[in-house]
């Protein structure tokens, strides 16, 4: 099961007024991005339920959804998640699902060693004391506690039948020598390689190992694991192919870019209570939106947007960017100014969830070839009426649309708004055509203005096959590249058949 979730609260009202005489607002109960495994048979989740509720710890329902789906059973018994993520914005509760996975680990799942590591000393001990506060609360759990560690460093829970639950502060040596059943790690927004080197081989020889990611939104540099979670994360939702191990759950919105116009309605604002409703779960259980509109008073835009409406920052590997061409052999093709000869060709593409599209033209200069992205922008009403501007203007020999593709839709409305024939390539002049783009590049017959939309293209895109060819594409839900695709036919355009010629033109835009 593979989605980015769109469902109101699961709550009595998922109102955004934060008005007395209305009712209570509620918290989205699902996550806008989510992916789990498709190989679910049961679930220990509704277990780890109940157990926290003996202890009386009463769980939200997303908590209990998150629970349900990261503690899912494969047919032979073992996880179907091997990691699992949350990723939501702070004081929303995510301690709860912490200390209800650890409980059940310790008194039924018969986990030997659970691990919880943190960032820092004091929020791994803060873990200690409310887990141990849990269970001194449940009689029937407290006897069957042999110690509690209070030792500094030391920390830890040890039942009479020998397991134990033990919490450490991260560092590139903590975990070594230790064979955990379950990590789990707090904080994962500041949870680098070295500490992933400590604590990943002590699973290796546990039969049915899992471990949990907790955090909210990435800080950059240190949120390298978490960058890598979220990537994998995007992409089973891009290909709706689920991830075969991992399980993601993220309560955030998709703020607004800066190319968005007034009217867009594809993202979020920061400042709408919506907003505050569909990256926290917990308004209406322990947050209100009275409080998320007084923190918006008293904080930043950006710093609010990443503590409170889960938009992060997040380290990309390098081995993630410029898969295809090089970012220093397409920053040497820039040019310094915008310039071609002769006659042009456009082209139009757009994402496949038609959030943004592009309008790119290339034209021959100095024996090679100048393309440009001539606009991009979110959704697609504005294509035709930019569309008939560019062609009443530079009479272009040809306008390219790939059938086939996300903008297809527009080729009938487009051949008669401007009356001409749209050229729509094959498959095998789409593997063509890319191919064509990319030994230009190599040759370095090809010219730029360095735009930014169209690096971003190419530093987030990658290959598909085609045949014995290849073609573009997109790494994860997040990338766009539909600047590199119209680029890339329209160059190709200039050489493509067409029914009747155009004037050429002595210079463009």
């Amino acid at each position: 099961m593979t989605l980015v979730a769109s469902e109101k609260s699961a709550a009595p009202s998922s109102s955004s007024s934060n008005s007395p005489d209305d009712a209570p607002a509620f918290g989205r109960q699902r996550p806008r991005i989510l992916t789990v495994p498709s190989t679910r048979l049961s679930s220990a989740g509704q277990e780890a339920v109940d157990l926290a509720a003996r202890a009386g710890l009463r769980l939200d329902p997303w908590q209990q959804f998150v629970l349900d789906q990261g503690m899912s059973e494969r047919a032979d018994g073992n996880w179907a998640a091997f990691e699992c993520a949350v990723n939501v914005p702070r004081q929303n509760g995510k301690g709860g699902i912490i200390e209800a996975r650890e409980l059940w680990g310790l008194f039924i799942g018969g986990e030997q060693l659970i691990l919880h590591s943190a960032h820092e000393f004091k929020t791994a001990k803060n873990a200690f004391k409310r887990i141990e506060a849990l269970i001194r609360r449940c009689p029937d759990l407290h006897k069957r506690v042999k110690n509690y560690r209070y030792t500094v460093g030391e920390e830890a829970i040890e039942l009479h039948t020998g397991q134990i639950l033990r919490f450490i502060a991260r560092s590139k040596g903590s975990g070594r020598g230790f064979t955990g059943d379950c990590n789990i790690l707090d904080e994962d927004m500041i949870l680098g390689d070295d500490a992933m080197d400590a604590l990943m081989p002590t699973m290796a020889a546990v039969a049915n190992p899992q471990i949990w990611y907790l955090g909210s939104a990435g800080i950059g540099s240190p949120s390298v694991q978490l960058g890598r979670l979220r990537r994998r994360a995007l992409a089973a939702v891009e290909s709706g192919v689920p991830d075969p191990s991992l399980a993601y759950f993220e309560w955030s919105i998709n703020e607004h870019a800066d190319e968005c116009t007034p009217a867009c309605t594809e993202h979020d604002d920061v400042d709408a209570p919506e907003s505050a409703l569909i990256a926290n779960p917990a308004i209406g259980y322990r947050l209100t939106l009275e409080k998320t509109a007084n923190e918006r008073l008293s904080m930043g835009a950006d710093g609010y947007a990443r503590e409170r409406l889960g938009v992060g920052s997040y380290p990309t590997d390098g081995k993630d960017t410029w898969q295809v061409i090089g970012e220093d052999a397409w920053r040497a093709l820039a040019a310094a100014e915008s310039t071609a000869e002769g006659a042009v060709a456009f082209a139009i593409d757009a994402t496949p969830e038609r959030s943004h599209a592009a309008i790119a033209v290339a034209g021959q200069w100095r024996g090679g070839t100048h393309v440009e992205v001539v606009a991009h922008r979110p959704g697609m009403g504005w294509v035709m009426e930019r569309a008939r501007e560019l062609h009443e203007r530079h009479k272009p020999r040809c306008w390219v649309v790939d059938a086939g593709g996300p903008a297809g839709s527009l080729i009938e409305d487009l051949a008669e708004e401007l009356g001409v024939e749209i050229v729509s390539p094959k498959m095998r002049e789409i593997a063509s055509a890319t191919g064509q783009f990319y030994d230009a590049v190599t040759d370095q017959s090809l010219t730029h203005i360095d735009q930014a939309p169209l690096a971003t293209a190419l530093a987030g895109a990658q290959k598909r096959p085609l045949g014995d060819a290849w073609a573009w594409a997109r790494r994860g839900v997040g990338v766009d590249i539909s600047p590199l695709v119209a680029v890339t036919l329209a160059k190709w355009g200039l050489g493509a058949e067409v029914e009747t010629e155009s004037d050429p033109l002595d210079n463009i835009w």
